[in-house]
């Protein structure tokens, strides 16, 4: 009878280790698409050049369309609507915050260190460019880890 208890246990044991290492694995697999999301949207942002500023000669990012386009391709890249919460059917199962969107302009001198103390980034820029810090929370598939909050982030420079 005693070995029917401990085969009980025993499998019950190896199911919660199961359930950890495979919600391990889908959380580094979320971690990765939310950082290809930020890079993406970074990258998109980067691009939008001031054509106004372009005719005088100045290479410049145009900052209102840097926005608008790191915003469309966050949520297209992690399937989010207009203000970040997840579509119907999409991995994520709570809002996603833009945390900082900062364009780098042609006023600054090149190369640049940007460094963030609050979200303990800091990168260096050789040419105008675009950081992108984003917030994602796990939506865990088991309870066997805890919680599991992400600050994601990513630069991008224009590329001339």
């Amino acid at each position: 009878m005693y070995k029917l208890i401990v085969f009980m246990l025993l499998i019950v044991f190896v199911m919660v280790l199961h359930a950890l290492q495979a919600d391990e694995e889908i959380a580094l697999q979320a971690l990765f698409q939310g950082k290809h999301a930020v890079n993406r949207a970074a990258h998109a942002a980067a691009q939008q050049v001031d054509k106004s500023k372009l005719k005088e000669g100045i290479v410049s990012i145009d900052p209102a369309a840097a926005a608008r386009e790191a915003q469309l391709y966050f949520q297209r890249n992690l399937r989010l609507d207009g203000s970040n919460e997840p579509l119907p059917g999409s991995f994520w199962r709570t809002r996603a915050d833009i945390l900082e969107l900062k364009v780098l302009n042609e006023d600054l001198t090149y190369p640049y260190t940007y460094t963030n103390s609050a979200y303990n980034y800091s990168v260096t820029l050789d040419k105008p460019g675009v950081v992108f810090i984003v917030r994602l929370v796990y939506p865990r598939t088991y309870s066997v880890l805890g919680p599991i909050t992400w600050e994601i982030k990513g630069a991008a420079e224009l590329y001339y």
